[in-house]
């Protein structure tokens, strides 16, 4: 029969580093810290061709949109009576391309820097900050019959600028998409989570969504309803999804067709 110290397996001893190895070894890391400092490069160099190309789009594409479409108004107030109505038509169609390219340029403008721009976090007044976003949408309410209920909303932390930009994309949507109804009911609450997360909701009585093309919703350009009936570039949940994302918090959504959506949305607390 085998004892214990028989089938005992035997101590291998540890190997000592000799000065090969250590050549190697020293060998290996400068070539890993010369292959980051190459990519480091590489990438800030990116970085700064990104900003190019937003810098190109925001003034050398804005600029000739803007004559488009301002020389477009001239003819039609000066030489509006002039032109038959097929040719009044066609500046019109002109105009409204022009300001929808411009409002798409916008938009990814503000999709670029809310993806590279830095954060300043500090604690944030929700409250305030969704009445400033309010604010902002004025134009939107106007004219309309909108029962906005404004629950309790906790404190935050995270950049004031960034999150301010989150609630004027879901306020706005929420009050497009209850333009066909009557009177527009829009819920806002929050609540402070076990984790230490602020959970904020908004919520809306207008058309909805189908659930099953849900996973678009945040995708950039993507469109669950026909541009005819609802204005938009298709890019404002996806800037949403970013901005939370870079708080280190998330967003979902869920909607019956026809009976509004509710969109919900966590980030650190104060």
């Amino acid at each position: 029969m085998l004892s214990e110290e028989t089938i005992r397996p035997a101590e291998v001893p540890e190997a000592p580093v000799t000065d090969d190895c250590a050549t190697q070894l020293a060998a290996l890391r400068a070539e890993f810290e010369h292959r980051l400092a190459q990519r480091s490069a590489e990438f800030e160099a990116a970085i700064k061709q990104l900003e190019a190309f937003s810098y190109t789009v925001s003034h050398d594409l804005r600029a000739p949109l803007r004559a488009i479409d301002g020389f477009s108004k001239i003819v039609l107030d000066d030489y509006g009576p002039l032109l038959p109505d097929t040719g009044r038509q066609y500046l019109a169609l002109i105009r409204d391309s022009a300001q929808k390219m411009g409002r798409l340029i916008t938009d990814l403008l503000s999709f670029s820097r809310a993806g590279r721009a830095e954060l300043h976090k500090r604690p944030v007044n929700t409250q305030v900050l969704v009445a400033e976003a309010l604010s902002t949408l004025a134009p939107l309410r106007a004219g309309r019959q909108i029962d906005l209920r404004i629950g309790q909303l906790p404190p935050c932390h995270g950049d004031t600028a960034l999150l301010r930009q989150v609630w004027v994309n879901l306020l706005s949507n929420a009050l497009k998409y209850s333009r066909p109804r009557e009177v527009a009911v829009i819920e806002v609450h929050g609540r402070v989570e076990s984790d230490g997360s602020v959970r904020y909701s908004v919520r809306d009585n207008g058309v909805g969504f189908d659930m099953r093309h849900a996973e678009r919703l945040f995708g950039v350009f993507e469109r669950l309803h026909q541009a005819d009936d609802f204005e938009g570039t298709g890019v404002g949940l996806a800037i949403v999804q970013q901005i939370l994302q870079r708080h280190g918090g998330g967003i979902t959504a869920s909607a019956v067709t026809g009976h509004g959506a509710i969109f919900e949305f966590h980030v650190p607390a104060a």
